[in-house]
């Protein structure tokens, strides 16, 4: 088997990256833009040892669960892997995922319910990230997202998973750009203004925080005319404000931020809870999605406990203790942003709530020193999930942990830890936050001992 060499094949399933596999003679063959059911003629792109990865030249058989596309850009886009597949059997693959990942990767067999759908599949994406960058000649300015395994920018006018004021707001952005001396950002040459468009919106009141991250270590006058002049042109942009970021770097924030004009956070609202997110406040992308998490966990514990006290470990804006905090007699919660700290604290005064205690510290270090005992551990790591301390920790704190995630393979990692450690997983239930893309979320019910 050689590049460019031409085949014929039937899609076998979806893998947990969101191709399709299929086999030649029983080598696995990695497919893009692929659903299981289509047969396909392919052109081989890449070879392995072990595998090789192919592209479409044709597709001979529809899949029955090949649709259209919502968005003309799907296969040059990298954000929406899955868009061309019915959303049904969007569900039942993430389903499949998260069974194959559990029994894998965590020696786990446990029955995995169907996913949890997102109350929306189209306009569900309230945080809007845009790379900016620019044309050679024409000094074009291209907002939108990468190219599938590239830094290519797709120039995106129209985007149908999130809201379509995002839409209007960042191609105002682009189309005034030069009236302000602001160019885009040349990511080659390091050199360029406007390196990223970000934009917080509610899915409660339809306000946005544009932030504007730039080249810079400072603010100057074009930069503060423009923010001001994007804050007067819509009545549905609650503030804007520049981050500077003059590094090397994918990372897209830098650690300072700026606010010029309006106010510097948006209004969410999740089970009757006011939250205020801010231009770096970690809040689940699909606000929907994220409710339908909060009430399955504040179910739980208010079928299994009377009035217990929990912990919210990697807490971010405390948004799991503040949403329990009706069924529970004290929550903890500990986060080690210090921003995101204050925010919670003033989100539980906003909301009148008198039982959450808060802590600015790292999630690790704090469970390792902790001594009180909890009914439940809230666990909400990030994509890494946790370190096999904190996993320890959590044990030595609860008798219940509640293990919320991003990734089905550091989770299934982390559930096969815990199992080893005399702890049995009881239930693993899917939710879909990433519509189109073959992400999931999962909440994992952990008893110990």
């Amino acid at each position: 088997m050689n590049v460019k060499d031409e085949y014929v094949v039937k899609i076998e399933k979806l893998t947990n990256l969101g191709l399709g596999l299929a086999k030649i003679d029983g080598f696995v063959v990695f497919v893009e833009n692929a659903c299981p059911g289509d047969t396909a003629k392919i052109s081989i792109t890449k070879v392995t040892k072990n595998y090789a990865n192919a592209k479409i030249l044709e597709i001979i058989e529809n899949s029955p669960h090949r649709i259209k596309p919502v968005c003309p850009m799907q296969k040059i886009c990298g954000a929406c892997q899955i868009q061309f597949i019915d959303y049904d059997y969007q569900l039942e693959l993430k389903q499949q995922i998260v069974r194959e990942t559990i029994e894998k990767i965590g020696n786990i067999t446990i029955e995995i319910p169907r996913p949890i759908p997102s109350p929306q599949i189209v306009e569900f994406r309230h945080k809007i990230q845009y790379p900016i960058s620019q044309t050679k000649n024409s000094k074009r300015i291209l907002a939108g997202y990468y190219k599938a395994a590239s830094h290519e920018i797709i120039n995106i006018k129209y985007c149908p998973i999130q809201p379509k004021i995002c839409d209007t707001i960042i191609d105002f952005i682009r189309n005034n750009c030069s009236k302000f001396n602001i160019d885009g950002y040349i990511e080659k040459t390091h050199k360029g203004l406007l390196r990223h468009v970000v934009i917080r919106n509610s899915a409660y009141n339809n306000q946005n925080l544009v932030v504007l991250v730039v080249n810079e270590t400072k603010l100057n006058v074009n930069l503060k005319n423009f923010c001001e002049y994007i804050f007067n042109e819509f009545p549905q942009v609650s503030g804007v404000c520049i981050n500077f970021n003059n590094k090397k770097t994918n990372v897209i924030m830098g650690n300072k931020t700026e606010y010029i004009v309006g106010t510097d956070f948006i209004e969410e609202k999740v089970l009757d809870k006011i939250f205020h997110i801010g231009a770096k406040t970690f809040f689940q992308v699909n606000p929907k999605s994220a409710e339908n998490i909060f009430a399955y966990v504040k179910k739980y514990l208010s079928d299994n406990f009377a009035n217990p006290t929990v912990l919210d470990a990697y807490s971010g804006i405390s948004a799991f203790g503040i949403c329990v905090s009706d069924v529970c007699s004290r929550v903890v919660c500990v986060e080690e942003n210090s921003q995101s700290v204050d925010l919670a604290r003033e989100c539980l005064e906003l909301n009148n709530i008198k039982n959450v205690e808060t802590n600015c510290q790292d999630a690790g270090e704090f469970l390792r020193n902790e001594t009180r005992k909890f009914d439940a551990i809230i666990l909400d790591p990030p994509r890494k999930g946790c370190s096999k301390d904190s996993l320890d920790a959590s044990l030595r704190l609860g008798n219940t942990i509640i293990y919320v995630s991003c990734n089905p393979a550091t989770l299934a990692r982390d559930l096969k830890y815990l199992e080893e450690q005399g702890a049995k997983v009881e239930s693993v239930q899917p939710f879909d936050m990433f519509c189109h893309s073959y992400h999931i979320e999962n909440v994992a019910i952990i008893k110990n001992g």
